[in-house]
């Protein structure tokens, strides 16, 4: 794995604050009050980290999707098929209530670890794509935890 430029990491880690404010507000009640006055009820604790969590699964199947147009045959037809998988995840897996959704949604960040190793593997990402795909999974993976597991 190499360093990641310096944009896609500013911007991958700007992309996690509705986790890492999800997960602020599911622990300290005056922010999640201030929050919600502020904001509203559904962009605080595991609403707003459920629906940012679908969005992201269902953009990272474009994300795939686009790393398989680099690519021709069997091995294209792989990846389209694989690049589905996370946005219908997000489909079918995140109802049931939000214990039960965040913990799919963990799965579905890990699955998605294994299917960007996968395009990676084949060469079909930047050299530096892990790096920065293994430091996102990990801090949506801790933020969504916290709705878990409190």
């Amino acid at each position: 794995m190499t360093r990641v430029p310096t944009a896609p990491l500013i911007l991958g880690l700007a992309g996690l604050i509705p986790f890492v404010w999800g997960a602020a507000t599911y622990i300290n009640e005056p922010l999640a009050n201030w929050g919600a006055t502020t904001f509203g009820p559904r962009f605080v604790g595991p609403y707003v980290q459920l629906f940012y969590g679908s969005v992201i699964l269902s953009f990272m199947s474009g994300v795939l999707w686009g790393f398989a147009t680099r690519t021709s045959g069997a091995r294209a037809a792989t990846g389209y098929a694989l690049s589905v998988i996370p946005a219908l995840w997000a489909f079918f897996m995140t109802g049931g209530g939000p214990t039960t959704a965040g913990m799919n949604l963990i799965f579905g960040f890990l699955g998605l670890l294994v299917l960007d190793f996968a395009f990676w593997q084949w060469g079909l990402t930047p050299r530096w794509w892990m790096s920065l795909r293994v430091l996102l999974t990990a801090i949506v993976v801790i933020c969504l935890g916290v709705g878990v597991l409190l």
